[in-house]
């Protein structure tokens, strides 16, 4: 059956969205690519002199590092959150699991810059300023709303006679958890697990107020050189920011598909 008009224009109006929201950040692309020594694009001549650069550089390389340290602890640990969380709120299935659904996605609607200043205020007495732990935990607060929707979209279409057959055999409540629960919800602890890994990779905001010398994480080592000079190894550096954030959102891609082929909706 052929897609009706509204449904074409539906696909239509999403795709000039992405490319509206999309395109923009590929300018980045030819820019790395000038081999000027500044922020242009390139005419006619395109050289690989910035990536070179990126990757020859210690400090670079550093910040690489420490963003994927962060970004993949902190996706864990928000993971890890964001699914007890989830699971909690749907064993409960109240007004109130409702209300504290509202309360846990508030990171995701509060301004990044009122989220950092808040991190600042905490972390300033407990001396997680400019360290790992703090860097990590911040991230995890920001990446678990993301975990805790993907989760609950999961929980949606879990029977909970499955876990009352598991309990009536005699398992207990943590072999049901791991042997029944966990692998039907997997596909979106999984996605919430890659959001939660972008959203760390990405940010910058929070990163900007609680870190100082110690930490440089990728994207504040792109801010400070936009900041303090225009060198086009930045531009370099976020082509291959990019690079990974479209990896990880085509693992994603993947995943869903690999959902709905093992889970087929009945028309």
């Amino acid at each position: 059956m052929k897609p009706g008009f509204s449904t074409r224009f539906n696909r239509f109006a999403a795709w000039v969205l992405l490319m509206f929201l999309v395109l923009p950040a590929l300018v980045a692309i030819p820019v790395s690519l000038t081999p000027r020594r500044f922020l242009s694009m390139p005419q006619g001549e395109y050289s690989l002199r910035h990536f070179e650069t990126l990757f020859g550089s210690p400090a670079w390389m550093s910040s690489f590092a420490q963003s994927a340290v962060i970004a993949v602890s902190a996706a864990f640990l928000a993971t890890v959150l964001g699914t007890l969380c989830a699971i909690g709120l749907w064993r409960i299935a109240s007004r109130a699991a409702e209300a504290i659904r509202a309360l846990l996605l508030l990171p995701l609607v509060v301004p990044p810059i009122i989220s950092a200043m808040a991190f600042y205020r905490l972390f300033v007495p407990l001396g997680l300023m400019d360290s790992y732990a703090g860097m990590i935990l911040a991230h995890a607060v920001l990446g678990a709303p993301l975990v805790l929707i993907t989760v609950s979209a999961s929980l949606a279409g879990f029977d909970p006679k499955l876990e009352q057959a598991s309990r009536n055999l005699g398992a207990s409540t943590f072999t049901t958890m791991r042997r029944v629960i966990l692998p039907s919800i997997r596909p979106g602890v999984l996605a919430g697990a890659l959001f939660a890994f972008i959203t760390s990779w990405d940010e910058i905001v929070v990163t900007l107020f609680i870190t100082r010398f110690s930490i440089y994480t990728l994207p504040r080592r792109m801010w400070n050189g936009i900041r303090e000079n225009t060198d086009p190894t930045t531009a370099a550096a976020a082509v291959v920011l990019l690079a990974v954030t479209l990896v990880v959102f085509l693992i994603w891609v993947l995943l869903q598909r690999r959902a709905r082929a093992l889970n087929p909706q009945p028309e």
